[in-house]
């Protein structure tokens, strides 16, 4: 019995550091627009499509990767997209313009969609009272990676130019794809029988069996719409007067975040005692008063970092709250459901990150 339980906790963790790197490549880009925009010479508004488009080459990789969890071994599903990722961060190291960088972090984001197979594998391996907790800390392993993600894509930038840490990530997705194909444990698809498309097919039909999955999608759309759209205009807001910072320094924003990491563990426990009702009451609270100290202190670094910091930690709340609600429902439909909260997630930040860049060419 002792050596289960150890297994279980080193399964555990192999997801969450497995999460923490592969969820990178979503996020190197988004502290250097500033210096692709002057490498490539295009305009802010133009290269702002390039966390958009990785955003919604996310969706797209959501909808059609993560359904197939239910149907194949994961892991050699894991794997694969581990190896793709690889290719797509390489072709967007080599890219000669805008164009290709473009199509480059559309295949970036179709790829990336490791953590949301990990994920509901974690959730499953977890009792009903439990499920909170070690969703948290699976959580906490994928907020390290966003903030790591921007941290490393500022630094990198900063020393060596945007297209280095495209490379470094490469090896990482390579080594990562490696190391899970000798160490993740097969897993007995459940629902073998159902053919990709009809597991497509079964997805609006979820959506609308189950309230809760549709007010919690919704409501992780719109939280993360925020979300997005700060972390989108943040490197040029810090390019201007009064700071005059360098992408390292927006890199390293990312940080903050460091807070929210740390409490991931507590949220889920937290959301095992109480609901996740008033967990996403509580985020919606946080991201209620970081956009209020955003839009009255943008011009001040303490401003922006407590915003930074109220938003990371409302996020984080609000996707604890969120999945662990959605876990709540029956085990064999898991990775679907998963696609279709992150898919609509997603979506919301794409639309947050596209509005709030093409809004600040007016701030210009």
């Amino acid at each position: 019995m002792n050596q289960a339980v150890t297994l279980r906790y080193q399964t555990l963790w192999l997801i969450t550091i497995a999460c923490t790197i592969s969820v990178g490549s979503l996020y190197y880009n988004q502290p250097l627009l500033a210096l692709m925009s002057s490498d490539l010479n295009v305009s802010v508004s133009d290269v702002s499509a390039v966390p958009t488009l990785t955003q919604i080459g996310y969706a797209i990789g959501l909808l059609l990767f993560v359904p197939l969890g239910d149907r194949i071994d994961r892991r050699k599903l894991i794997v694969g997209l581990s190896g793709m990722n690889a290719i797509a961060l390489i072709f967007a190291a080599l890219s000669p313009g805008l164009n290709g960088l473009l199509l480059a972090s559309c295949a970036i984001g179709l790829t990336a969609v490791v953590p949301q197979l990990l994920i509901p594998f974690a959730a499953q391996l977890a009792d009903a009272e439990q499920r909170g907790r070690i969703v948290g800390t699976v959580m906490s392993g994928l907020l390290v990676g966003i903030i790591l993600g921007r941290v490393a894509g500022g630094l990198a930038g900063g020393a060596f130019g945007w297209r280095s840490i495209f490379w470094i990530a490469a090896v990482l997705m390579v080594t990562l794809g490696i190391v899970l194909l000798k160490q993740l444990p097969f897993t007995v698809p459940s629902a073998i029988d159902v053919s990709y498309f009809g597991l497509l097919k079964s997805l609006p039909m979820l959506l609308s069996e189950h309230s809760a999955l549709r007010t919690r999608s919704i409501a992780g759309a719109v939280l993360f719409a925020s979300y997005s759209g700060f972390w989108a205009v943040l490197p040029f807001l810090l390019e201007r007067p009064p700071f005059e910072f360098h992408s390292e320094v927006a890199g390293l924003f990312g940080l903050v975040g460091m807070i929210s990491a740390t409490a991931s563990p507590w949220l889920g426990r937290m959301t095992d005692r109480t609901s996740p009702r008033l967990t996403l009451k509580i985020a919606i609270g946080l991201f209620a008063i970081a956009l209020l100290i955003l839009c009255q202190f943008y011009t001040t670094l303490w401003g922006l970092i407590l915003g930074a910091v109220l938003l990371d930690l409302g996020t984080q709340t609000g996707q604890i709250s969120n999945k662990a609600r959605i876990y709540s429902l029956p085990i064999e439909i898991h990775n679907r459901l998963t696609t279709i909260y992150m898919v609509i997630f997603f979506t919301g930040g794409a639309i947050g990150s596209w509005l709030f860049a093409y809004s600040w060419r007016f701030t210009s």
